[in-house]
């Protein structure tokens, strides 16, 4: 999932990411928009643009489901951190989503 937000530089991306975590986690399990209960994985990846590639990005986000049909988002993950020349390790990237092709 990718969300373009802008903040100021005294805000705080984990705060901001614990509450839209949370949030979208009470109302995705409100709503029984999956079996069981439904909960992010731990972590998360934020890239920062500058004001001048905000068109790019969003047109990049509105072309994700088109994108994820030739490659998977933990691939583009990948391709991400590489590109941001962000070191990592692989046991700590997320899991691929098993989805449930019934529902």
């Amino acid at each position: 999932m990718y969300i373009l937000i802008g903040m100021r530089p005294n805000q705080s991306l984990s705060d901001l990411m614990q509450d839209i975590k949370g949030d979208s986690s009470k109302w995705i399990n409100q709503k029984g928009f999956v079996r069981g209960k439904f909960s992010w994985q731990d972590g998360y990846g934020a890239f920062s643009y500058s004001k001048s590639h905000v068109d790019k990005v969003i047109d990049y986000i509105k072309n994700q489901e088109t994108k994820h049909r030739k490659k998977s988002f933990l691939e583009e993950y990948r391709e991400f951190l590489e590109k941001f020349e962000v070191t990592y390790e692989e046991r700590y990237l997320f899991k691929e989503i098993q989805y449930d092709r019934e529902r």
